[in-house]
C-alpha cells in the first residue's frame, strides 16, 4: 500500500487532524525547510503526472529528458 506524505501544521500542543486520521504504524516526522519555495498547483500536478508516467513504465533517458526540458524552456 502506498501512503502519500502529509504536511502537518502543529501548534506544539494539540494533535493535528492529519495525524489522527493516519492508520496505526511507524512514521517519520521532520520539520519542513521554511525557506523552500512552495509549488504551484500546476507544478504539483506536473510532478504527479510525471510520477504516474514513471509508474506505468513510460520513461526516457537523461539525454532525452534534457532535450524535452530545453525545448519547454525555449533553449
Amino acid at each position: 500500500m502506498s501512503r502519500k506524505p502529509k504536511v502537518v501544521t502543529w501548534n506544539g500542543k494539540d494533535i493535528p487532524a492529519e495525524l489522527r486520521d493516519l492508520p496505526a504504524g511507524r512514521y517519520l516526522v521532520e520539520p519542513l525547510d521554511e525557506d523552500a519555495p512552495t509549488l504551484t498547483s500546476e507544478e504539483e500536478a506536473g510532478i504527479e503526472a510525471a510520477l504516474e508516467s514513471y509508474r506505468r513504465g513510460r520513461i526516457v533517458d537523461a539525454q532525452r529528458a534534457r532535450e524535452i526540458i530545453d525545448a519547454a524552456l525555449g533553449r
